[in-house]
C-alpha cells in the first residue's frame, strides 16, 4: 500500500541538521539610472532604455558597450541575455553609428530569432526600417538565403516521415528491410554531415558499415536526382560556398558585427561558418552558458566557450550573474552543486529574484510513491488556490522515468501537457511487442497485436502479415501463428521456432505478469534486442534494457496478465480520449517534460523528479564505480577522462533543472530503482558541503596505498588549458514551423512547406567489431550516449519554437473536461480568472463535445485522495471467460485500495483491438 501522505524536509536524506543551505547572495540594486550618469557621452541611450522600463545592471551595460574585437558573454540562467543582445544592437547603431544592416545575429530557432526582432524594433529610437535591416536569423536561415543567392534552386526535403519513406524504399530495394531502421540511419548521417564529413568517406569495414553506406549512398543518389536537399545539407554547401573567397569577402564586409546566441549549443560546423564571416574583423560576440551545456549528444561543445579566448586571444570576458528569475536558496543550491565541476568557466550568480520559499526534499520508497507524492501534493496546491495547473512543471531524466507519474496524472483526472507527444510507457516500440505477446495469450487472434510478433521471430513484417492473411482466408485458424510454420520462404529451424513461441504465448495468460514478461525476455526478447536486432546499435543496448527493467518495475502490482493488459489498454484508451480534448496552448494544465526539454524556460513551482544515484547521475555516468572485473564485461568502454565528462554533464544537467524553478522547488530522490536501492543523487549530497567518495579514486589508493576524498578541487575551479577538446557529432537544428522564414526577400518562398525537421539524436550505426577511426569518432562525439531509444526520438524534435517561454505548448490532455463534478474545487477567483474567461469562451466547443460521449460502466477508487477509475471490461461470452478471471471489483492501480461499480461519461474514440 503506498503511503497517501508526502513529507518535504529542508534537507535531503543524508543531510545532517548542522548542514545549512546553500544560498546565492543578494545582487546590488544599482541599474544604470545610478551606475551611468548624465555627464557621459551615451547616457541619453540609457536614459531612453529607463524610460522604456529597460534598466540594466553592471555587467549588462558592460557588454552592451562593447564595441569592436571579440567578447565572450556569460549568461548564466535568468540573467537576462536576449535584453544584452537587443540593447547591444540598439547601442551599436544609435551611439556607435553603425548600420543596421551590417549586423548579423544568429540563434537557433525561428521563435527566437523573431523575438530578437521584436525586441530590437520595441527600442526607443529605433525606426522601423533600421529595426527590419538588422539580420536576426537562424543558422539554417543565413545559410539557405546565402544558397539562394548563388543559384541553388533544390526543394528542402525536411519531413521526418518522407525521409523515412524514401529510406524504407532503399533498404528494400537492398534486401535490408529488417536490417536499419531510419531514424538510425539518418541520426548517424547528420552526424557524419555535421563534422563536415563527405557522405563518401563514411566507414566501411564492417559488412554492416558497407550495408548502410550502401543505403545512404543510395538516399544521397535519390535527393541529387529529384533536385532535392535536406537541412543538414543546407549547414554543409554553404559552409563549402563560404571557403570560397569570391563568395566570403563581401560577407565579411558587409557584416561588420555579428552576435551569436546560446553558443554552448554551436555544433563544430556552425561554429566554422561563425569563425569564417568574423575572420577579417573579430567583430563577434557570442553569449551563452557552459553550465548548460547540455547536448553534447547533438553535437554541442563545450569547448565553444572554455576555449573562446585561446581562439580569440586578447577576447574580452564579461560575466552576466545577476539573476532575476529564482529565489537565492533555489539559486544557492544550483551554483553550490554546478561549482563542483572541474571543466567550468568560474562564476557565482548573484540572486535577484522574487522572493519564495527554501527548497524542499523527499525520499519516497519507489517511483510509484514518488509519483503519487507529487500529483497528490499538485492537487493540494491547486485546491488551495496556490497555483494554477500551468504554473507548475515536472521534470524528468528519461523518457521511461516518467511512467508512474504519467499514470498517477492519467488516473487522477489531472490535466496535463506532454512535451515531445511521447506515447504511453506500454505502447512505446521497445515494449510493445512483449504486451502484444501478451495480448495474443488471451486472445490468439487479435490480429493488431500480430505485427509485433514477427520481430523477434525474424519474420518480415509485411511479407509475413501477407502470407497469415493469405492461409486465414483458405483456413482460419485458433492461432494466426501457426500459418508461419507451413511457410516456405522459412528455413525448418525458423517453421519450429514459430511452434516453440506459440507454446509460450499460450502459457502467458497463466503466469503473473512479471513472469510472463522474464519468461519472454529469457527465451527470446533480450537476445533479439541486444544481438537478434541488427537496427539496436552497441550504445544502446544498456540503455534500453533500463527501459526493459522499469517495464518489469511497473508490472509487480498486477496479480493477472489479463489485469495488466486491461489496465494497460485502458491507459491507452484514455490517453486517446484525451488527445479529442486538445484546447488552447494557454490552457490551464501540469507541464510534464524533460530536463533536457525545459531548457530555457521557467515555472514558478518545479518538481524534480528521479533525483537519485542511477537517474540522475544515470547509471552509464557511474561506470567508474563499477568493479573492474565487472567494468571488463560492459559493451562500451569508456576512458576515466571520458567517464569525468559524462559525469560533469550529468550535474550541468541537475544545475538546469534546479535553475528552472522560480518561487518553489521540490526535489524527490526515490529510494530505489528497479527494485534496486538506490541513494540520493550525489549532486544533492555535494551541495550541502557533504563528501563523496570516488569509488574508482578509492580502489585506485588502496592498490597503491594512497588516501583521497570526493571533491577535493573545492567549490571553485576555473577551466584549465590542459584539457583537450572533444567534438560533437550531429547538429541541433533550427526546429520550429519552418527554417528561415524571417526573410524580406522573395526567395523564401521555397520552403515555406519546409515542416519541422527532426534531428535523430539515436546515435550511429555499427557492431561490436567496429573500426579504430570510428570508434574515435564516436568518442569524439560525446563521453557517453545514455538516452533510452524513446527519448531519443523525443529531443530529437527539441523544437524551442514551441518550447520557450511558451509553456501550453504540446500535447494538452484535459482531464477536467470528463471529470467527476467537484473533483477539483475551484481556487479563488483571483487565481482563476484567465482560465475562468477561457472557459467561457470555449462553451460552443464544450456542447458539440457533449454531443460525443457516452456512459460507460467504470470503477472507481473507494479513497478519497485517490480518486482513480478504470473502465469496467466487458462482459466475456459463457465459457469463453478466463480461468484468472475475478468476479469482484480489481484493486486500485495506484493506491491498491478497494474499487467500487459506477458510471462515468467520456467521449466517444476508437477502442483499442476487439
Amino acid at each position: 500500500m503506498l503511503s497517501p501522505n508526502s513529507t518535504f524536509y529542508p534537507r535531503p536524506l543524508g543531510v545532517t541538521p548542522a548542514a545549512s543551505l546553500p544560498q546565492s547572495p543578494s545582487a546590488p540594486l544599482e541599474t544604470s539610472r545610478q551606475l551611468v550618469s548624465d555627464d557621459q557621452q551615451d547616457a541619453y541611450y540609457f536614459r531612453s532604455l529607463e524610460e522604456a522600463g529597460i534598466k540594466l545592471n553592471g555587467p549588462q551595460i558592460s557588454a552592451v558597450r562593447h564595441g569592436r574585437g571579440p567578447i565572450l558573454t556569460l549568461a548564466g540562467a535568468g540573467c537576462g541575455k536576449t535584453t544584452v543582445l537587443a540593447a547591444r544592437a540598439g547601442y551599436l547603431m544609435e551611439v556607435s553609428g553603425v548600420h543596421a544592416g551590417s549586423i548579423l545575429l544568429v540563434t537557433f530557432t525561428n521563435k527566437a530569432a523573431a523575438e530578437m526582432k521584436d525586441r530590437i524594433a520595441a527600442l526607443p529610437g529605433i525606426r522601423p526600417a533600421a529595426a527590419r535591416a538588422v539580420q536576426a536569423r537562424t543558422f539554417h536561415s543565413f545559410a539557405l538565403t546565402l544558397l539562394r543567392h548563388y543559384g541553388v534552386q533544390e526543394d528542402i526535403f525536411g519531413e521526418s516521415r518522407a525521409q523515412h519513406t524514401v529510406l524504407k524504399m532503399l533498404l528494400r530495394q537492398n534486401g535490408m528491410s529488417e536490417a536499419f531502421q531510419p531514424e538510425s540511419l539518418l541520426a548517424m548521417l547528420s552526424a557524419w554531415k555535421m563534422q563536415g564529413s563527405d557522405t563518401a568517406d563514411l566507414p566501411e569495414k564492417t559488412q554492416d558499415e558497407r550495408d548502410a553506406k550502401r543505403v545512404l549512398l543510395g538516399y544521397e543518389t535519390w535527393k541529387q536526382d529529384r533536385g532535392k536537399m535536406d537541412f543538414d545539407d543546407i549547414l554543409l554547401r554553404a559552409a563549402a560556398l563560404l571557403r570560397d573567397p569570391a563568395v566570403l569577402k563581401p560577407l565579411q564586409r558587409r557584416f561588420q558585427y555579428i552576435m551569436v546566441d546560446e553558443f554552448q549549443d554551436t555544433n563544430r560546423l556552425q561554429y566554422e561558418i561563425v569563425q569564417m564571416l568574423a575572420g577579417a574583423h573579430r567583430n563577434l560576440m557570442v553569449v551563452g552558458d557552459d553550465d548548460q551545456t547540455i547536448y553534447t549528444f547533438n553535437g554541442a561543445r563545450q569547448e565553444s566557450i572554455l576555449e573562446f579566448d585561446k581562439v580569440y586571444p586578447g577576447a574580452r570576458i564579461v560575466t552576466l550573474d545577476i539573476n532575476y528569475r529564482s529565489d537565492a536558496r533555489i539559486l544557492g543550491l544550483g551554483s553550490e552543486l554546478v561549482a563542483r565541476n572541474k571543466r567550468r568557466r568560474d562564476k557565482r550568480l548573484r540572486a535577484a529574484g522574487q522572493r519564495g520559499d527554501a527548497p524542499r526534499f523527499a525520499t519516497p520508497s519507489s517511483a510509484e510513491e514518488e509519483a503519487a507524492w507529487v500529483v497528490n501534493q499538485i492537487c493540494q496546491q491547486v485546491e488551495e488556490g496556490q497555483y494554477p495547473y500551468r504554473d507548475i512543471a515536472i521534470l524528468h531524466r528519461t523518457a521511461s522515468s516518467s511512467r508512474a507519474v504519467f499514470e498517477q496524472l492519467v488516473l487522477k483526472d489531472v490535466p496535463f501537457v506532454q512535451h515531445g507527444a511521447a506515447p504511453v510507457f506500454y505502447d512505446q516500440s521497445l515494449i510493445k511487442p512483449l504486451m502484444d505477446h501478451m495480448r495474443l495469450s488471451l486472445n490468439p487472434r487479435a490480429m493488431d497485436a500480430l505485427p509485433s510478433a514477427l520481430g523477434p521471430l525474424y519474420v518480415s513484417r509485411d511479407a509475413g502479415l501477407e502470407w497469415i492473411q493469405r492461409c486465414e482466408q483458405e483456413q482460419p485458424k485458433k492461432y494466426p501463428l501457426i500459418h508461419l510454420s507451413k511457410w516456405d520462404k522459412l528455413k525448418p529451424f525458423q517453421q519450429e521456432q514459430v511452434k516453440e513461441r506459440i507454446k509460450l504465448i499460450k502459457s502467458l495468460h497463466k503466469l503473473k505478469p512479471i513472469i510472463a514478461i522474464q519468461e519472454m525476455r529469457r527465451q527470446f526478447y533480450d537476445k533479439y534486442m541486444e544481438s537478434g536486432d541488427p537496427t539496436i546499435f552497441t550504445h544502446y543496448k544498456e540503455t534500453m534494457l533500463e527501459t526493459l527493467d522499469e517495464f518489469e518495475a511497473a508490472v509487480k502490482k498486477f496479480e493477472t496478465v489479463e489485469e495488466f493488459v486491461q489496465f494497460a489498454d485502458e491507459l491507452s484508451r484514455r490517453h486517446r480520449e484525451m488527445e479529442s480534448l486538445r484546447r488552447a496552448q494557454d490552457s490551464d494544465a501540469v507541464q510534464l517534460m524533460t530536463i533536457h526539454r525545459a531548457k530555457g524556460l521557467e515555472f514558478p513551482c518545479v518538481y524534480w523528479i528521479g533525483a537519485s544515484e542511477g537517474i540522475v547521475p544515470h547509471s552509464t555516468a557511474l561506470r567508474q564505480d563499477i568493479p573492474e572485473d565487472q567494468k571488463a564485461a560492459l559493451t562500451v568502454q569508456q576512458t576515466d577522462a571520458e567517464l569525468d565528462m559524462a559525469l560533469e554533464e550529468e550535474r550541468r544537467l541537475a544545475y538546469v533543472a534546479i535553475t528552472r524553478a522560480k518561487q518553489h522547488l521540490y526535489v524527490t530522490s526515490p529510494a530505489s530503482h528497479h527494485g534496486k536501492p538506490a541513494d540520493v543523487s550525489r549532486f544533492l549530497l555535494e551541495a550541502f558541503g557533504m563528501e563523496v567518495p570516488d569509488k574508482r579514486k578509492t580502489r585506485e589508493e588502496a592498490r597503491t596505498g594512497g588516501s583521497s576524498s570526493y571533491g577535493n578541487h573545492g567549490h571553485s575551479s576555473s577551466y584549465r588549458s590542459n584539457h583537450g577538446g572533444g567534438n560533437g557529432n550531429g547538429n541541433r537544428s533550427d526546429t520550429g514551423n519552418n527554417r528561415g522564414n524571417n526573410s524580406s526577400n522573395g526567395n523564401w518562398k521555397s520552403i515555406g512547406h519546409a515542416g519541422d525537421s527532426r534531428k535523430r539524436e539515436s546515435g550511429t550505426y555499427g557492431t561490436d567489431q567496429r573500426s579504430s577511426s570510428y570508434v574515435q569518432h564516436e568518442r569524439q562525439r560525446s563521453a557517453i550516449n545514455y538516452k533510452d531509444h524513446r527519448e531519443m526520438e523525443m529531443l530529437d524534435e527539441r523544437d524551442e519554437d514551441r518550447l520557450i517561454e511558451r509553456r501550453g505548448s504540446g500535447i494538452i490532455r484535459d482531464h477536467k473536461a470528463f471529470s467527476t463534478p467537484g473533483l477539483h474545487p475551484k481556487a479563488t477567483a483571483t487565481t482563476f480568472t484567465s482560465s475562468t474567461s477561457r472557459n467561457a469562451g470555449s462553451s460552443q466547443t464544450s456542447a458539440s463535445r457533449a454531443e460525443r460521449t457516452e456512459t460507460v460502466a467504470v470503477w472507481k477508487c473507494s479513497s478519497a485522495t485517490c480518486k482513480a477509475w478504470l473502465r469496467q471490461k466487458p462482459a466475456v461470452p459463457s465459457g469463453k471467460a478466463s480461468k484468472k478471471t475475478t468476479s469482484g471489483p480489481p484493486a486500485c492501480p495506484l493506491c491498491s485500495g478497494t474499487m467500487i461499480a459506477g458510471t462515468r461519461e467520456v467521449p466517444v474514440t476508437n477502442r483499442f483491438g476487439k
